[in-house]
């Protein structure tokens, strides 16, 4: 994770009511930009193809089965990753066909072995590539990062190496967080006009 992102919040998977606490934050940060006159884009970004890469792409397939408000685009699922070959054409995508995007990114990252199942809240975009030294193209208004494994040496292994229960766990919280992010927002929205 870049130096220059500011963490807005940061918990661990295993704390309790961790999904209730991220939710919270995060519905606390997308009225501060101003949600309900944007469309929102959840940039899901890693491959299926790597335990430890496959963050993104289990929280979009698990947000695509849910019912989320019309003007919610969600790029990179199980099905349709969104990776470093891909990248630049879904960046392009958004800029291109989604009038005035919001971009709320998502990224599996390495850390220490202590930080290992936080997820951050981050203020600005993520770095796609960046534990595995791959310089691509920053994405998010916003992001949310999950630190599955650690980083220093042998960060491709590492990543191929990562426990999927460390992973799926992770996604869980995101995908609730998000979920009830959104309806309380977008309920809130309803309520008010």
């Amino acid at each position: 994770m870049p130096l220059d992102n500011k963490i807005f919040f940061s918990i661990n998977t295993d704390k309790i009511n961790a999904s209730y606490m991220l939710s919270c934050k995060l519905t606390d940060l997308l009225l501060q930009y101003d949600i309900y006159n944007k469309n929102l884009v959840i940039f899901c970004i890693g491959t299926d193809r790597s335990t430890g890469d496959c963050l993104g792409p289990l929280v979009g397939y698990k947000l695509s089965k849910l019912s989320l408000s019309k003007n919610i685009t969600i790029l990179g699922t199980l099905n349709n990753p969104v990776h470093a070959k891909n990248l630049d054409e879904n960046i392009v995508y958004i800029k291109e066909s989604i009038q005035n995007p919001f971009v709320l990114a998502i990224d599996a990252s390495l850390g220490k072995s202590e930080n290992i199942g936080n997820i951050n809240l981050l203020l600005g975009p993520v770095y796609p590539g960046a534990g595995v030294n791959k310089k691509l193209q920053p994405i998010g208004d916003i992001s949310i990062t999950g630190i599955v494994n650690t980083s220093g040496f042998m960060e491709y292994i590492v990543l191929q190496n990562t426990r999927l229960s460390v992973v799926m766990k992770m996604a869980e919280v995101i995908t609730t967080s998000i979920y009830t992010s959104l309806k309380q927002i977008y309920n809130y929205k309803v309520a008010i006009d």
